[in-house]
């Protein structure tokens, strides 16, 4: 039995900046992140993903490389993202991965597992199925910094009642 995983990736440096991505749930954890990669148009580069609890904080690191035992400096040894696939990390909606793709400047994409399903006869995976604004820049954050959020703008309808002396602000 094959099961899709589609996930939602954001970003803490552009509101605006959505991916959704369908994968298979076989799927290594280096052949996501060099899907993710091609996406964003992103040069290689040494990446992690972390797993994360439910306010982000990292978990378990994963990377692209075998980091050895770090010469045993009591922490637990990362893993090679090779060799482990996404149905070993994902068991329920809602889990959630860190994928840090700047490693010195400490910049991140949030992805959040959104859904699972069975494959749709006759497509192709691993896809994007939404992407909206493009990838904040690669080496450069402050030239992806976008105008405005999208939070924002949909919580300015709100603002309609400013003014009206019928509204009473006060609870």
């Amino acid at each position: 039995m094959s099961m899709v995983f589609k996930f939602r990736m954001l970003s803490d440096e552009n509101d605006r900046f959505v991916r959704d991505y369908e994968v298979m749930y076989d799927m290594s954890l280096a052949d996501f992140e060099n899907f993710i990669r091609e996406d964003l148009e992103y040069d290689p580069a040494m990446t992690s993903f972390f797993t994360a609890d439910n306010r982000w904080n990292k978990l378990r690191e994963f990377t692209l490389e075998d980091m050895g035992d770090m010469g045993g400096m009591g922490e637990e040894a990362p893993v090679p993202m090779a060799s482990v696939v996404l149905g070993q990390l994902m068991h329920h909606n809602r889990d959630r991965l860190i994928y840090q793709f700047d490693m010195f400047g400490d910049r991140a994409y949030y992805l959040e597992l959104i859904g699972t399903g069975e494959p749709k006869s006759g497509a192709e995976y691993p896809r994007v199925t939404l992407a909206e604004e493009p990838a904040p820049d690669q080496y450069d954050p402050s030239a992806s910094e976008s105008e405005g959020s999208a939070f924002d703008e949909m919580m300015g309808d709100f603002c309609d009642f400013e003014g009206d002396d019928n509204y009473d602000d006060e609870f």
